[in-house]
């Protein structure tokens, strides 16, 4: 059954069955329909690695994604949750 907050199901799907979270196929499946893959794809990757980043920097991003349990998790758990959020 579609859903109306997906704008590219097919894509969603796809990437609901590689693994990865609800929140985060959305995220991907929509911008790559409102900006096309190729831009999507071509923008990944700028970011800073997580490991370079410090347990607050890493606590401040969990929180803006609403990462659950984030106050007790280490540095290494922090990443761990980001990456697969």
């Amino acid at each position: 059954m579609p859903n109306p907050g997906i704008k590219d199901e097919k894509r969603y799907q796809k990437l609901r069955d590689k693994g990865a979270s609800k929140e985060k196929a959305a995220r991907i499946a929509n911008a790559s329909a409102g900006e096309g893959r190729k831009t999507v794809s071509r923008r990944g990757g700028r970011s800073s690695s997580y490991e370079d980043m410090s347990k607050v920097e890493l606590y401040d991003r969990a929180k803006e994604v609403g990462i659950p349990g984030r106050s007790s998790m280490s540095k290494k758990e922090l990443v761990k949750a980001l990456r697969n959020h």
